[in-house]
């Protein structure tokens, strides 16, 4: 079980570098890897909106990049008043690579909320989709 208090410490040191001058909506991640090892993330907005990177897929860049690819837990930051959960896009990236991830989300406010990747995204598509597998 991960020291979640220090998850969300992480996370919200990383929310203080995020880059969202247009929607001033910030959010931090620390995604905790199968070795242990926290990686964090931050939205990186873009003029081209198209172009924002969220918070969760920075996580996932940084721990691929330093050679991890197997995540457990994952705490998120927002400004939001409300715990948030990730975007459509994070939840089928992340579950590429932690179909059982489990994320806490806080709110601003203090206020947390749990999820697993399972019930933010049941019936995912996963690799096992493209090799025409029947599910286990």
């Amino acid at each position: 079980m991960p020291d979640w208090k220090k998850l969300v410490d992480a996370a919200r040191r990383a929310q203080e570098r995020a880059y969202a001058p247009y929607s001033n909506f910030r959010v931090g991640a620390a995604l905790v890897g199968e070795s242990g090892k926290v990686y964090l993330g931050c939205n990186v907005e873009n003029a081209s909106f198209g172009m924002t990177m969220c918070a969760e897929q920075g996580a996932i860049s940084a721990a691929v990049v330093a050679g991890e690819q197997k995540f457990t837990h994952m705490a998120l930051i927002t400004d939001s008043p409300n715990p948030e959960s990730p975007c459509g896009a994070c939840r089928q990236v992340l579950t590429e690579f932690a179909p059982d991830l489990e994320i806490l989300s806080v709110s601003k406010t203090g206020v947390e909320q749990r999820w697993t990747m399972n019930e933010l995204l049941p019936m995912a598509f996963t690799p096992k989709s493209l090799a025409n597998e029947q599910p286990e």
